[in-house]
């Protein structure tokens, strides 16, 4: 099997999308031999900042000398981003090889696994035989029903920003979506929770001391802002000072949450030195999350598909882009709450591009270009991420600044035809 074909057989239209349940997922790792039980993992669940709080923590634990697979969910730039050893993806010849030979389980199967959990038995295969220290594992939805949710008692349970999104499958208000996430706790894990709000903490609380598992509480006063620019951010935690190249305060919050982790490993006699805590931190790469892609003029792309995100969007474009003449470029998935998403950051633009996502449940560009245009800005839809960005860079004064966002899958898009 090619590279190619693995990815045609991965993606085969007689895949079913999100099914949530453990039974696919979990006679599939039997047909293989359970290779997740013989791994230990740091299982990450939430609305938002789980790829950002996963990326700094394989970063650091790399850092701290430990063999560190990782995991994630949509990749950005290319597919075999979800699954990387050590800050390098699979390659090309491994992951055929993985799928060749997980293939004949998964085709005898009566209840075929979906494609996400594919993904999640190739991987959890591939880290088994490269023997990997530890995997940090990124859930795709959810958390309870969720395919990485297969996975033994984890070292750690963490839980990033709660908000509402996919509220078909996980419930109608943030209590009941957080009760749905807590579903990965497990006895013989600690578990560590990002500052969300009191009613959702008190769900992870309750069920922590239901099932005697120590909750770590992330704290961002800890670390203390000592300057920051299109380059990072600065903290001083303690007597150390870390530099992280991610922007936004959301990221100060995700990164509380990520000592809260390494705390918590440490408590588990993991041997992580401060040396690799600054290391990893100033290491860390994320692409389309607030990144800067070019300077003339600033153009920014985050991947930004909920209200959630548009919240911490708003507070970095004001931080980062004040004062700023704005274009912006964007397009969204039909399935999300795009009202509210555009209800604080529309309000910034100066004009719209907008287009439709490589996804089947996209929102077509040009209806999205109608609810644009209530804001009163110049809106135009483009056929193609490539005239859109060529149309902003022309209309963007060289003191502006162009910011495309709505969707990681347009992320994908728009940071290709950038450097095309």
């Amino acid at each position: 099997m090619t590279y190619e074909e693995a990815l045609q057989y991965i993606a085969a239209v007689n895949w079913k999308g999100s099914v949530p349940g453990l039974e696919r997922i979990s006679e599939l790792m039997r047909r293989l031999g359970n290779p997740e039980k013989g791994l230990k993992f740091i299982h990450i669940v939430g609305t938002n900042g789980k790829g950002s709080t996963a990326a700094m923590l394989a970063s650091v634990l790399q850092q701290a000398g430990f063999k560190t697979g990782l995991f994630i969910s949509p990749w950005v730039v290319d597919f075999r981003e979800r699954m990387q050893m050590n800050g390098e993806m699979i390659s090309r010849e491994t992951l055929a090889a993985e799928t060749e030979a997980i293939r004949p389980y998964a085709d005898a199967m009566a209840d075929a696994p979906t494609e996400f959990e594919l993904n999640t038995a190739i991987a959890l295969k591939w880290y088994a035989d490269e023997g990997a220290d530890i995997v940090v594992l990124e859930a795709g939805m959810g958390g309870e029903l969720d395919a990485t949710n297969v996975i033994p008692a984890p070292e750690a349970a963490v839980f990033t920003n709660i908000g509402l999104d996919h509220t078909e499958y996980l419930g109608s208000t943030v209590e009941a979506i957080a009760r749905t996430k807590a579903g990965i706790l497990k006895p013989g894990s600690a578990a560590a929770l990002y500052p969300n709000e009191a009613s959702v903490c008190a769900v992870v609380e309750e069920l922590c001391r239901e099932k005697q598992i120590p909750l770590y509480r992330a704290d961002p006063n800890v670390l203390v802002p000592l300057g920051h620019d299109l380059s990072g951010q600065r903290f001083r935690w303690g007597e150390l000072t870390l530099e992280l190249p991610l922007l936004g305060e959301h990221q100060r919050k995700n990164l509380s949450l990520v000592l809260s982790v390494l705390e918590l490993l440490r408590d588990r006699n993991w041997n992580i030195p401060d040396s690799a805590i600054q290391a990893g931190i100033r290491a860390v790469r994320w692409p389309g999350r607030f990144e800067l892609l070019g300077r003339d003029p600033l153009f920014v792309l985050d991947g930004g598909h909920n209200p959630q995100c548009m919240d911490a969007l708003w507070e970095a474009a004001n931080t980062y882009l004040a004062g700023r003449e704005l274009t912006v470029i964007t397009g969204v998935l039909a399935d999300k709450d795009y009202a509210a998403m555009y209800d604080r950051t529309g309000r910034l633009a100066s004009r719209f591009y907008t287009l439709t996502p490589s996804n089947p449940r996209a929102l077509d560009g040009r209806e999205l270009a109608k609810l644009l245009e209530h804001y009163g800005k110049p809106v135009r839809f483009c056929e193609s991420p490539a005239e859109a960005v060529r149309l902003a860079l022309d209309a963007t004064p060289k003191d502006g600044a162009v910011l495309a966002y709505g969707s990681l899958y347009l992320a994908s898009e728009i940071r290709a035809a950038f450097f095309h």
